[in-house]
């Protein structure tokens, strides 16, 4: 068994993390718990926020615990399978794991009081939300060779063509008259999910289960959707983690999308400024813009957040957790958790109006909208009051 715990980079990657630790967070094809649990064969549980410890709970008792922001490479693995009782494992200031004895009672700086090893070889840490799109096509290249060794894939329609041979389907999958080209980057296609025809795929790619690509889209390499979502239009180097829509035209590119979203027809995100300078985006801890260092960083959009049809998203724009815009011209690059409005002002997304939407979108997905869900929305609602300076 196995905790993993967050760390500052919980504070830097707000709002994603608002409502979620970060080794709940989709990289590749999985969270990324589910990628130590399948290496480690362990349960796992979380160490996070006080309000968010209710839904995301740790494990009593056990010994192993990592730092829930590290994704897990083979270097990695070897040296946390090699810690004794006692031994922490840290590179420069960053705790990466620590290992207890079978009496020893957690506490969050018993780490401290440990035989410090140090760890040299680098690794892929998520730290800012654009680490999720920047990493995603090495994350999906390593998700997939571990969830396809030792299988065959599922055979899909001789409707379609294939381009190259790094490509697996899970059983239930279905594709008709599309293109799925592997040749760049390998090609998932996840359990019970469609890709409708006329569709073109380029790898590096990943389609979870029971999600749906309708007809026409263009998705270019370094793309994850994750489960129970439906997508079209043109997408690039984009990561949605599930339970969320962007079903029609328009471009989503080098951005994020949380859990419950919903993007409106004709959407576009700018991810290139017009005088090709490096992208900005806002920094929760600062309260004001933080260079990226990236040329091309399009859409951070949290949990929740809602757009109507035709929306403009600016160049690194950042929406916050409930956030719900609409109506014509460019939005700013900040877009306060629990807003309602578009380019003209914004009001407050009241809490109750809000619960009221997310009830309904939870219905559609036979899923209960329950008490655990509203507290965790009502905490946010009050610790992000300070962001909606309207």
């Amino acid at each position: 068994m196995i905790n993993l715990f967050d760390d500052n980079a919980w504070q830097s990657l707000r709002p994603l993390s608002f409502t979620r630790p970060v080794a709940d967070f989709r990289i590749g094809i999985l969270t990324i718990a589910e990628k130590w649990q399948k290496h480690l064969n362990a349960d796992y549980g979380f160490i996070t926020e006080p309000y968010l410890s209710v839904k995301y709970q740790l494990i009593p008792g056990a010994e192993l615990y990592i730092n829930g922001s590290i994704c897990p490479d083979e270097a990695l693995l070897e040296a946390i399978s090699g810690l004794q009782a006692g031994d922490s494992l840290k590179k420069d200031d960053v705790l990466i794991a620590y290992k207890l004895g079978p009496t020893d009672v957690y506490s969050p700086d018993l780490h401290q009081q440990l035989r410090t090893k140090t760890y040299i070889s680098d690794f892929i840490r998520i730290q800012v939300p654009e680490d999720i799109f920047r990493n995603n096509d090495v994350e999906l290249r390593k998700d997939f060779a571990l969830l396809s060794k030792g299988k065959t894939s599922a055979q899909l329609s001789g409707t379609n063509t294939f381009l190259g041979d790094d490509f697996f389907a899970e059983e239930g999958a279905e594709a008709e008259c599309s293109t799925f080209n592997s040749l760049s980057g390998p090609i998932y296609i996840g359990t019970n999910s469609q890709v409708w025809e006329g569709c073109h795929i380029r790898g590096s790619f990943a389609l979870c289960n029971n999600s749906q690509i309708k007809m026409g889209a263009k998705i270019y390499g370094q793309t994850t959707i994750g489960p129970f979502s439906r997508v079209g239009g043109e997408i690039n180097n984009a990561v949605i983690w599930g339970y969320s829509s962007k079903g029609h035209e328009g471009y989503l590119g080098n951005s994020v999308l949380g859990q419950w979203c919903n993007i409106g027809a004709d959407t576009n995100n700018s991810n290139l400024k017009n005088n090709y300078a490096d992208v900005k985006l806002w920094d929760y801890e600062t309260e004001s813009f933080r260079e990226t260092g990236l040329q091309f960083c399009g859409l951070i959009m949290a949990d929740h957040a809602k757009c109507g049809i035709n929306t403009m998203f600016n160049t690194g724009t950042v929406a916050g957790v409930s956030a719900n815009v609409f109506g014509s011209g460019f939005l700013r690059n900040f877009i306060p958790d629990f807003a309602w409005g578009g380019a003209n002002g914004f009001d407050v997304y009241k809490l109750d109006k809000m619960f009221e939407t997310a009830e309904k979108v939870y219905e559609r997905r036979n899923m209960p909208f329950d008490k655990i869900e509203m507290d965790i929305l009502a905490t946010i609602f009050e610790i992000t009051q300070a962001y909606r300076r309207f």
